[in-house]
């Protein structure tokens, strides 16, 4: 993980999206102490799950279609309206 002061990050920001658009991690430190990580988002990972619960839902039982919905409602509580 690359450590940068918040002065640097605020300084190159957008260079410092570039790193993280590329994976890179981010530590941002003032004054010596850690305040922020900048990260890449997850989205991909995200996507495939969703897309797993998607095809499996109709193949299994009744109770673990359930529990599908469960979790496709804690992956995504506004339901695709944000």
């Amino acid at each position: 993980m690359k450590v940068m002061t918040a002065a640097k990050a605020s300084g190159s920001f957008a260079a410092v999206l570039d790193e993280v658009e590329r994976g890179e991690t981010i530590m941002v430190t003032r004054g010596g102490r850690r305040i922020a990580v900048i990260a890449p988002a997850p989205t991909a990972r995200g996507r495939m799950v969703k897309a797993f619960l998607a095809r499996s839902a109709g193949m299994l039982d009744a109770g673990f279609e359930a529990d599908v919905a469960k979790a496709r409602e804690m992956a995504d509580p506004a339901g695709g309206r944000t």
